[in-house]
């Protein structure tokens, strides 16, 4: 059932869209050099790799860049920071969700280089599949403000906020409901609308 809301609710968010992918897809094109889609290998269900899509919203990432973003981080373009504060680059990860990636609800995938440091308690969530938000997601929505305000966002993303996020994430996949789901759908989408 579950899989079933998936691929219909993306189908119709990526054909509603249609006309903000085009917009966005000519902006990026405009204001920076690189490509249109940041693709990026992230670990799903089963610790299986999947390449993740969204709008590039950053100039072209050099081999030693960090994976985290702050707010104040100067590799976000122009069009990057409004579609970032709109949630817009995330509109690709449809895409994930109609191939079976990904679902709609569920706990946000990890780069390879952050799970490889997992402690064993956080390998429970590889049995279900990641989302697109969850609770945790809705929790962390200021993640980039708080990197921002450190001294060491690196260690501070894998010490608090990464173990604090898994906890949320692995709690809410063990008690969800479909009603349960909706809620977080209808959490997420005003926190967009009211910015």
């Amino acid at each position: 059932m579950r899989r079933g809301f998936d691929i219909i609710f993306s189908f119709v968010v990526l054909l509603l869209t249609i006309p903000v992918f085009l917009i966005l897809a000519l902006a990026i094109k405009l204001t920076s050099k690189g490509p249109i889609f940041f693709i990026q290998t992230r670990v799903g269900r089963e610790r299986r790799l999947f390449s993740m899509y969204k709008f590039r919203s950053m100039r072209v990432r050099d081999d030693d860049d960090s994976y985290l973003t702050t707010a104040r981080d100067n590799r976000i373009t122009s069009i990057g920071s409004v579609m970032r504060r709109l949630k817009l680059d995330e509109l690709p990860q449809f895409l994930n969700v109609l191939k079976g990636d990904m679902a709609v609800v569920g706990y946000r995938p990890e780069v390879p280089e952050y799970v490889e440091k997992y402690e064993p308690w956080m390998n429970e969530l590889f049995q279900y599949k990641p989302g697109l938000t969850d609770p945790a997601s809705i929790e962390y929505r200021n993640e980039p403000e708080l990197l921002a305000a450190s001294d060491d966002p690196e260690r501070v993303y894998r010490e608090e906020i990464l173990p604090a996020k898994l906890g949320i994430s692995l709690e809410y996949m063990k008690e969800r409901t479909i009603l349960s789901d909706m809620n977080v759908i209808l959490r997420t989408a005003r926190l967009i609308i009211g910015g």
